[in-house]
């Protein structure tokens, strides 16, 4: 059974850091590609960060120079550090796995985590 898990959501100030973790199991992680979602209330799941199994990294330009996404794949765990969040950062972020297999796609996600900015 395959289970992505997210943690390390919560209340932040504006101009706050908070990093968000997603343990892996049931999957060979390493050859994954994986990365960060968010969605916020009334607005379409749109992408944050992106790493690919070969470490190659992609941002969404509303967080480029502030979030850095990181894969450890001895532990199967994905991470994203967030510093000077703002409040449209707010939102429920999913952490997901895809990758294609002999022409299937596999394509798996976590149950989210909610991240406030707020004061």
């Amino acid at each position: 059974q395959v289970q992505l898990v997210e943690s390390g959501g919560g209340l932040v100030q504006p101009g706050g850091s908070l990093r968000l973790s997603c343990a892996a199991s049931g999957i060979a992680f390493s050859i994954y590609d994986v990365g960060w979602y968010r969605q916020a209330p009334g607005k379409r799941r749109e992408l944050v960060a992106h790493i690919t199994d070969r470490g190659i990294t992609i941002y969404a330009d509303s967080v480029k120079g502030r979030f850095t996404i990181s894969r450890d794949n001895a532990k199967n765990t994905m991470s994203l550090q967030m510093s000077s969040l703002k409040p449209e950062d707010t939102a429920v972020y999913y952490c997901n796995a895809e990758q294609r297999l002999l022409g299937r796609p596999y394509d798996y996600w976590g149950q989210g985590t909610q991240v406030t900015v707020s004061s």
